[in-house]
């Protein structure tokens, strides 16, 4: 009877020796390695005041102290290159859209529908005394969540303008959903975006 206790002590010792030194080896090993990060991101911005890209339905949106809510987003997808357009209203029920894309930077421009703007198709628009320069045109998927207006997906044709202070003119026309749209953008610095994000639940 000695002689198994005997045994059954030392198998525990052993046992716990063998749990003791893993542990410790476990604690010695130097952290894994993270891998390669971008140098010029901006994740301050992100933690203080939100991350644009992560916009979803019912997040609140600051801008220049005007206060939006996202009614829905379209998520677009050309190619391999994806960005995100959200609808946003105020109480008082004015409604733009915020273009959200990295190309490879973030860029976020905010978009006020404008009619009365001639056609796209050339390589120049004159409007509102500024020449608009054709910067990219194309045929993108869409898929559209909340209330966007439009059809929970399709194709939209673009035609994106710059002029030389930087304002932006974008003609878009939703195809199946028969909707055309053309609109003058700004493009705003992350420091005029407060984000709200809104419980998922």
């Amino acid at each position: 009877m000695n002689a198994l206790l005997l045994v059954l002590l030392v198998v525990a010792l052993v046992v716990a020796g063998v749990a003791l030194f893993l542990l410790v080896r476990k604690k010695s090993e130097p952290p894994a390695a993270a891998g390669p990060v971008d140098p010029f991101a901006d994740r301050d911005s992100d933690a203080l005041r939100g991350d644009p890209r992560a916009l979803k339905a019912g997040d609140i949106v600051d801008i220049f102290g005007e206060t939006y809510t996202v009614r829905g987003s379209l998520r677009l997808k050309e190619g391999g290159y994806q960005w995100s357009e959200h609808l946003l209203d105020t109480a008082g029920g004015t409604r733009k859209w915020l273009s959200v894309e990295e190309d490879p930077d973030l860029e976020l421009v905010l978009w006020t529908e404008t009619p009365g703007v001639p056609a796209a198709g050339g390589a120049a628009i004159e409007y509102d005394g500024k020449t608009f320069r054709l910067d990219e045109s194309g045929r993108a998927q869409y898929v559209s969540e909340a209330t966007t207006g439009l059809t929970p997906g399709g194709t939209v044709t673009y035609h994106d303008y710059a002029a030389a202070d930087g304002t932006r003119l974008s003609f878009e026309d939703f195809g199946e959903s028969g909707k055309k749209e053309a609109a003058i953008g700004q493009v705003l610095y992350r420091s005029a975006i407060m984000i709200y994000p809104q419980s998922s639940n």
